[in-house]
């Protein structure tokens, strides 16, 4: 029942930000680590939205223990881009491989972003081991044929691509998690938080005053990871009961 309002409330919040101009939306991620039971639907929602391939998980789930026996916690910690607002990964770019969108997103073009040399820099202005480079490798390679789940069209950045056959494709480029923003444009959650089990995603604009994720920010202690460097991430964490900043830093860090 939690976890159904959870939903519903997002979904109109949603639908009212998308009212208004992209320049006045501010889309933001919270990750309540008390709440994550480790079960990855998260992860596997999104592989399946986004077509990624062996070595592309947008979202990945951490484990970390903290303290000591007996007295030992096992924290679950859900990490993905953090759609930072001063993003280090693209710093040395070409000025048309990025763009930084008014509500937040950080978009890769896909056709700017390929080759081995431009992801290894990427991926080493990254702190938070966010991005992976398709290879073109598939699950079901060296079988009688790929399984259809892996050449079916996605729909990253509002185009439509495809891992074989003809028109665009993602293969060689640099990807990452875009917060799902081709059903946030058709008034749908992001697959992660629409699929997480133990109710511990939630997504929003942190402009609108009435959104439950601005509501849960006034409520509980927050963190950001490695604010200190500077990237002004999008993704927060609430922690509280279970979870500690320390446990949080010591996962993520």
């Amino acid at each position: 029942m939690v976890s159904e309002y959870r939903l519903i409330r997002m979904q109109k919040d949603l639908a009212r930000s998308l009212k208004k101009p992209a320049a006045k939306r501010s889309w933001i991620m919270l990750i309540d680590v008390d709440k994550c039971i480790g079960c990855r639907a998260c992860q596997v929602s999104c592989k399946a939205e986004n077509v990624s391939p062996p070595g592309v998980t947008y979202r990945v789930v951490k484990e970390v223990e903290d303290g000591e026996y007996p007295n030992v916690n096992r924290i679950f910690m859900p990490t993905n881009c953090q759609q930072c607002d001063n993003p280090p990964c693209i710093k040395g770019l070409p000025e048309d491989a990025y763009t930084k969108r008014e509500d937040g997103i950080l978009v890769f073009h896909y056709e700017k972003m390929k080759g081995e040399k431009i992801f290894k820099k990427v991926q080493s202005q990254c702190p938070y081991t966010a991005v992976y480079r398709d290879t073109g490798a598939f699950y079901t390679a060296n079988t009688p044929e790929l399984e259809p789940y892996e050449t079916r069209i996605c729909y990253e950045y509002g185009k439509e691509w495809v891992r074989k056959g003809a028109g665009l494709s993602p293969i060689g480029a640099v990807r990452k998690c875009h917060f799902c923003l081709h059903r946030l444009e058709s008034e749908m959650l992001p697959a992660c938080v629409s699929t997480c089990v133990g109710g511990a995603m939630y997504f929003g604009d942190k402009n609108d005053s009435q959104s439950l994720v601005n509501e849960l920010q006034k409520k509980r202690q927050t963190l950001r990871i490695n604010e200190s460097e500077g990237t002004e991430p999008r993704v927060i964490y609430l922690t509280g009961t279970i979870a500690s900043v320390s446990v949080c830093a010591k996962c993520h860090g």
